[in-house]
């Protein structure tokens, strides 16, 4: 029974282990990019046919009367990350309320002057008052080169790029994906992030230093699992 009694322990003991275990996995935090950059595929060029012409419809159109600007599958442009966000709220509720019910026996039958003395008097009081307040602040500077992964049916290009940054013993990934608006783009090929749709910016690290700064897996089962 003894051994028994030590199996079943240990049977809890890894139960435990793997529930704690299964928590810590589901409390990484998930990047909002994709973490292998896409590959790109260069479309096909057919076979240049020599016709004695000078314009060329096989080797691509490019204006005369433009500039050089990415929109193409493969050109690169960069992104010029400017975003600030700043939200405030705050509310705040009260309510009052009172209530008073007095029945007076006085006038009673002869029969009943026994209850006369015997009064009813109710009274009731309710407050409540809540108040709370949120506020959140962030900027995010910088500049990443990106390139164009797909050009769309309506022109716009989807565009996608990734910056590694190694020092000592951590990495930073800086990584950026959205919708570009040809017409955005300046003559340098660059843009704002704030014209760019469906922007998803990040910018994570990786190394001892971060590794550092996260909670551990056991803590974080307990602050899950608290009910305080």
């Amino acid at each position: 029974m003894y051994k028994l009694a030590q199996i079943s322990a240990a049977k809890a003991i890894c139960v435990a282990v793997a529930a704690f275990g299964l928590v810590a996995c589901s409390s990484a935090p998930k990047t909002i990019v994709v973490t292998e950059p896409e590959p790109i595929v260069m479309p096909e060029r057919g076979a240049i046919q020599a016709n004695g012409s000078i314009f060329q419809a096989q080797r691509g159109y490019a204006p005369l009367f433009e500039d050089r600007r990415p929109r193409m599958v493969g050109d690169i442009l960069t992104i010029l990350v400017e975003e600030q966000v700043s939200a405030s709220k705050s509310n705040q509720t009260a309510t009052s309320r009172a209530s008073n019910v007095g029945i007076d026996l006085a006038q009673l039958p002869d029969f009943l002057e026994s209850l006369a003395d015997l009064g009813l008097d109710v009274s009731s009081v309710s407050d409540f008052n809540g108040q709370g307040s949120a506020s959140a602040n962030n900027t995010f500077q910088g500049t990443i080169t990106v390139q164009v992964l797909e050009v769309m049916l309506n022109g716009n290009l989807r565009v996608r790029g990734e910056k590694q940054i190694a020092i000592n013993s951590g990495a930073e990934y800086i990584r950026f994906s959205g919708i570009v608006n040809p017409r955005s783009v300046t003559g340098q090929s660059t843009v704002l992030s704030s014209q760019v749709a469906e922007a998803r910016i990040e910018y994570i690290g990786d190394g001892y230093i971060h590794t550092a700064q996260r909670m551990g897996w056991l803590q974080r089962f307990f602050n899950w699992a608290t009910p305080m």
